[in-house]
């Protein structure tokens, strides 16, 4: 039975998706295994912790890369805007457009949020850090961004 998001831990086989690249392109996780990839979800491109968290990414994007690992940004936002943010910030790491939160909610990371008295739903800050052989090696909810990019690398070079 497949996995739903709410039961998704450490050892289950991640979600398939085949999403929209920054680039023009699509990506589908199960064509990279092989290789781990760093799957993270954060909820809006050109906001401060976003911008913070892909930067961070990027800083780090040469040594996931020797480490023969992807990593893959995730939010609702468009292609385009996807495209604008990337360009803008000079952001090595490939965004992927979920517009209809269909993967995020694959993930779980689609949920309620209570902001200032107002209920709405939005992207959990989350990372997923997906094995070779496509297992969910690592999970981190309620991603606080600060040493968190720099955190997933050491994980991820130790599978």
């Amino acid at each position: 039975m497949p996995q739903t998001a709410e039961t998704l831990a450490t050892g289950d086989e991640a979600p398939d998706f085949t999403l929209p690249a920054d680039d023009g392109g699509s990506v589908t996780l199960s064509a990279l295994r092989g290789a781990p990839v760093v799957l993270y979800f954060y909820p809006r491109d050109d906001t401060p912790g976003c911008t913070t968290e892909a930067q961070d990414f990027t800083a780090l994007q040469a040594e996931f890369a020797a480490a023969g690992i992807r990593v893959l940004g995730v939010s609702r936002d468009s292609v385009a805007k996807h495209g604008r943010f990337r360009d803008k910030h000079g952001l090595k790491v490939t965004l992927l457009a979920d517009e209809e939160a269909e993967v995020c909610q694959s993930y779980g990371v689609w949920v309620e949020k209570n902001m200032y008295g107002k209920t709405s739903m939005g992207i959990e800050r989350s990372t997923f850090l997906i094995a070779a052989d496509g297992g969910l090696a690592r999970i981190w909810r309620k991603v606080k961004v600060p040493g968190h990019a720099q955190e997933v690398l050491e994980a991820a070079r130790a599978i």
